[in-house]
């Protein structure tokens, strides 16, 4: 490959530069790269947005420009590891404003259609704890919450 690591394309129907810079506003470590216009070539109008290169969080994306003919669905999702409950709340209520969606167990759903689970540092550990009695408690407390509460997880799993 003459690059590393790969490069996730987002499918949009015209939005793709608006959302690419809504992308950047909400991760650390982001940036609008390139943006590629159509030509008098077409097949769009020229000086149109076709693909907008950016990196949200470190990770490389373009937004494609591509129509109607596909969106999104939670069978592709991004996690996001939060190393405490303020970088939780943040990306919550970044990615539900204006439209987003909350869903239950630390999923939400970006006003764009995009997937992102807002997953807390030590949650992985909780629910598969090897004492299968605490790996319950959490994953029961887990599954009854939509934004994911670090404490909360923390209480059911030492099953105060």
């Amino acid at each position: 490959m003459a690059t590393e690591g790969f490069t996730t394309c987002l499918w949009f129907d015209g939005r793709a530069e608006e959302a690419a810079e809504y992308y950047v506003s909400v991760f650390k470590n982001s940036s609008i790269d390139r943006i590629a216009r159509y030509t008098e070539a077409g097949p769009g109008p020229a000086g149109s947005v076709i693909t907008v290169e950016f990196t949200a969080n470190g990770q490389r994306f373009v937004a494609l420009n591509g129509g109607p003919e596909f969106r999104f669905s939670e069978a592709i999702s991004f996690q996001i590891f939060c190393a405490d409950q303020e970088e939780v709340d943040h990306y919550w209520a970044r990615l539900t404003e204006n439209g987003g969606e909350p869903g239950p167990c630390g999923w939400v759903k970006d006003k764009y259609g995009v997937s992102w689970q807002v997953i807390p540092d030590g949650l992985i550990d909780m629910v598969s704890d090897p004492d299968s009695e605490k790996a319950a408690r959490a994953t029961r407390a887990m599954l009854a919450m939509g934004k994911l509460d670090i404490a909360a997880l923390k209480k059911a799993h030492a099953g105060e």
